[in-house]
């Protein structure tokens, strides 16, 4: 029986069980039909472990160093530290210690998404904001759709860990799994919905109309009052099912027409303070990276994370519109957030 430099991943296994089962060394070898003293070197070295590694003396970054790295990171948004520290011509430092100085004076951010604005939109933003700049807002309803999927944003599964723990595994499904359509509208301090849109629904002209129909008018607009109807003003963005000359004719039909249907300025989302609901649900229902396994699931999630939004919060929302009219016409109809 002649010995062998290394043992094989299945032999390394058989060791540790037979070691679990009380067999000593000399037996495992005979087991194994391996030298006993490649079978002793083994478990000696799973004995000690890994040997810690030794700290190399860290490059010094000197006070002139650090101003030229601010400078070129206020010049360099969404750099990597390497072209940062590369563009002042310093080298020989660790990753670790680029990350850390950078922490010092910047933060990492990932590239804000904006709908492109030319000159017309601008234009028509700012006319907008003039026509509806002294409009009571707790007297428009602020509707939209949001989809959300059964995986949520990839950048949310992200979070501390502690030491010697691994990572919880996370599924990987094309399109985030599939998800649901899911419309709502507020008013002043009070929420519409949410009401789901019919899987496998797509909304056009047609569709849109039945679901507001089934959902919207029947199950909350007939309830309200003669003076309520009378002054509310409803909102809704420029989808193509929305402004059409279908849904448009249907909802003046309804009652909702001219002054009482809000003009909309294109690449606007920054405007629509729902948007600011979305996000506050989705903060809730994908919270810690949660998944979920069906579309009924996903679902009750939103509805109970919607009813958890106090009217306060609806309030504040709704309330913001003077501040972000008046952001548009400072920005001459430039985009101003959320």
């Amino acid at each position: 029986m002649g010995q062998k430099k290394d043992l094989t991943g299945s032999e390394k296994s058989k060791i540790v069980r037979y070691l679990a089962e009380g067999c000593s060394s000399l037996k495992i070898a005979k087991l194994l039909k391996r030298d006993h003293r490649t079978i002793k070197r083994f478990i000696q070295n799973s004995q000690q472990g890994r040997k810690k590694r030794v700290e190399k003396p860290r490059r010094k970054i000197t006070a002139h160093e650090l101003r030229k790295v601010k400078r070129a990171a206020a010049k360099m948004p969404l750099a990597t530290s390497l072209a940062i520290f590369q563009s002042c011509n310093i080298t020989g430092v660790p990753k670790s210690t680029r990350c850390a100085i950078l922490r010092d004076m910047a933060k990492v951010r990932k590239a804000e998404r904006r709908p492109p604005l030319n000159k017309t939109h601008k234009l028509k933003r700012q006319d907008w904001a003039k026509k509806y700049l002294k409009t009571d807002f707790s007297k428009i309803l602020w509707t939209d759709e949001m989809r959300v999927s059964l995986d949520g944003p990839d950048g949310w599964a992200r979070g501390w860990i502690g030491k010697g723990q691994r990572a919880p595994v996370r599924l990987r499904r094309q399109q985030g799994g599939g998800g649901v359509l899911v419309w709502a509208g507020i008013i002043k301090d009070e929420l519409v919905g949410p009401f789901r849109v019919e899987d496998g629904v797509k909304l056009n002209s047609q569709s849109y109309c039945q679901f507001l129909e089934d959902t919207f008018f029947k199950q909350w607009y007939r309830k309200k009052s003669a003076s309520f109807k009378k002054n509310m003003i409803f909102m809704q963005d420029n989808a193509p099912s929305h402004a059409s000359k279908y849904s448009t004719a249907w909802l003046a039909r309804k009652g909702i027409k001219e002054e009482k249907l809000m003009t909309w300025p294109p690449c606007s989302p920054d405007l629509n303070p729902i948007e600011n609901l979305w996000s506050i649900i989705k903060c809730e229902i994908y919270k810690e990276g949660k998944q979920y396994t069906s579309l009924n699931s996903v679902w009750e999630a939103v509805v109970a994370a919607a009813r958890n939004v106090d009217g306060e919060q609806i309030k504040t929302l709704t309330e913001s519109m003077d501040g972000r009219l008046l952001s548009v016409l400072a920005k001459k109809g430039g985009y101003i957030g959320r």
